[in-house]
């Protein structure tokens, strides 16, 4: 049963959902500001991180790799879903609303107070010296972003994709700036912990000078409908955090600290063009699909919609730095770092699958589904670490390649159920997706060829720049041959990266 159902009848009614139209225009809005600010930002954050990775090398990045495993985990646990249950459940009252900011606050004391005692075990497992300060460090943003989770779901609920893509913009320019400063000054490890604080800082200052709400003591008899929700999600991600970091912990216990180092590095450069276009959809659909949530077919509407324009960006950009991932990574961040080539390859390709996931999995809460959702989340945890062990056999390449072959394979059920739920068929599914995967495919022809003609002494940046061109040629020559509908998509993906919208909504 869907928790939202159960709130007793005195509470106040949700407002009505808005209008089909409305909400097609503020997608369209809110897609372009956040679209617009996130990559601008993350243009200035690519620079600042081939900036900071010249200047630091693998250990430094294995110190804050094993710290991250940890407190990213921890982090789910002390934000408890609240975010996302003041988001779906859209009938909560005020005085429910007050308890669950108090809630969040007490989680993100007992966070950083929990983490505080972990940091010495944690520095022993690992066997870094280093690491319990770094924790302790970290673990501040616990306690810092406790204050802002629902404010900032409040803000997201209410459909404020402008104000939340301004503060998230100011945030990664703060921490890529501040990165590049103490990397400079010679920081060392310290220049990842202090650029991190510091973008929890900033984004908590914004949020609550933006948008504030009472916090109150909780009571669980009031929260009982509320927290049932929230554990179905909470459990979920950590489920979800557990196969998704479980690859770093066997890559830095098995392989050691350099090698986790380099799968580190591999992993950011395949993933962060994918997260920021995802992260993008991740700050929107929430709370639109929460708006539409008892409407199958604008639910499908949506999810296509995205699929379809979303996916002629990422694919060609997780498969296209999967195809150079030698000469990226050669050029770019030089020979020390030749040990991340095959696992950039590996992760490249999954990327292309995982940056379509957020846009379909995200269903399953709003649909009353949590309960299953929860469920295949622990089933993967428990499936995808053996296979990271197992890959571990032939190095980060292996750990990388289980990714590549293990994550499509279990997660093909979780996308049927939601397909089921809301009464769409696979062909709809891969109808959307086919100009994007032809032009794929030609792209790879491309790229390929080229390799196989090229000279092997030919200059490796000149190589790069022309196995670039000769794919992003492929690529828009197949999607210059699709019909109306699908170029007028392409046109609609690319607007929200060039942020054509912004004009419109100022």
């Amino acid at each position: 049963m869907n928790p939202a159902s159960e709130v007793p009848p005195s509470e106040p009614v949700a407002p009505a959902a808005p209008a089909h139209a409305q909400l097609d225009g503020t997608l369209v809005r809110g897609l372009a500001w956040t679209a617009g600010m996130k990559w601008g930002a993350q243009i200035f954050s690519w620079a600042s991180t081939l900036i900071v990775a010249r200047i630091l090398n693998p250990q430094d990045y294995g110190v804050v790799g094993m710290a991250t495993v940890y407190l990213g985990f921890a982090n789910l646990i002390s934000e408890f879903g609240v975010g996302t249950t003041v988001i779906t459940l859209r009938d909560l009252a005020e005085e429910d609303i007050a308890q669950l900011n108090g809630f969040a606050v007490l989680l993100g004391i007992a966070g950083f107070l929990l983490s505080c005692v972990a940091a010495v075990p944690l520095g022993k497992f690992f066997k870094s010296p280093e690491l319990p300060w770094v924790v302790v460090a970290m673990s501040t943003t616990f306690l810092i972003s406790s204050f802002q989770s629902v404010p900032a779901a409040l803000l997201q609920r209410d459909l404020r994709f402008k104000l939340m893509s301004l503060i998230d913009g100011t945030k990664s320019f703060a921490m890529a700036l501040v990165a590049v400063i103490f990397a400079v000054l010679g920081f060392r490890y310290w220049t990842l912990v202090l650029a991190g604080v510091s973008s929890a800082v900033v984004g908590t200052a914004l949020v609550l000078s933006m948008r504030r709400h009472r916090i109150a003591m909780p009571h669980p008899s009031r929260l009982s409908h509320v927290l049932r929700f929230s554990w179905h999600v909470i459990t979920g991600r950590v489920s979800w955090y557990t196969y998704s970091n479980a690859d770093f912990v066997v890559s830095g216990k098995i392989l050691g600290q350099d090698a986790l180092g380099a799968y580190t590095v591999a992993w950011n450069l395949a993933t962060v063009p994918v997260e920021k276009i995802t992260g993008v959809l991740n700050s929107v659909t929430p709370a639109l699909y929460s708006a539409v949530q008892k409407d199958k077919a604008a639910l499908r509407r949506y999810m296509l919609t995205l699929l379809e324009g979303i996916g002629l960006i990422t694919l060609p950009l997780s498969v296209g730095i999967a195809l150079v991932s030698r000469e990226f990574v050669l050029v770019f961040l030089g020979s020390k770092w030749a040990t991340a080539i095959l696992p950039l390859m590996f992760l490249g390709f999954y990327a292309s699958v995982r940056s379509l996931i957020p846009i379909i999995w995200s269903i399953l809460n709003v649909v009353g589904d949590s309960a299953y959702s929860m469920w295949s989340a622990m089933a993967m945890a428990l499936v995808l670490p053996c296979a990271f062990v197992f890959g571990s056999h032939w190095g980060n390449a292996g750990i990388a390649a289980a990714w590549m072959i293990g994550f499509p394979i279990v997660g093909i059920p979780v996308t049927g159920r939601v397909f089921w739920r809301i009464e769409m068929s696979w062909t709809e599914f891969f109808r959307v997706l086919m100009p994007a995967i032809i032009g794929c495919l030609m792209m790879a022809a491309a790229v390929l060829g080229l390799k196989s003609f090229l000279p092997s002494n030919f200059n490796t940046g000149l190589r790069l720049a022309f196995c670039v061109l000769a794919g992003a040629i492929a690529y828009i020559l197949v999607a210059g041959g699709l019909s109306y509908s699908r170029r007028h998509a392409l046109k609609k993906a690319i607007g929200l990266l060039r942020n054509r919208g912004a004009s419109a909504i100022a």
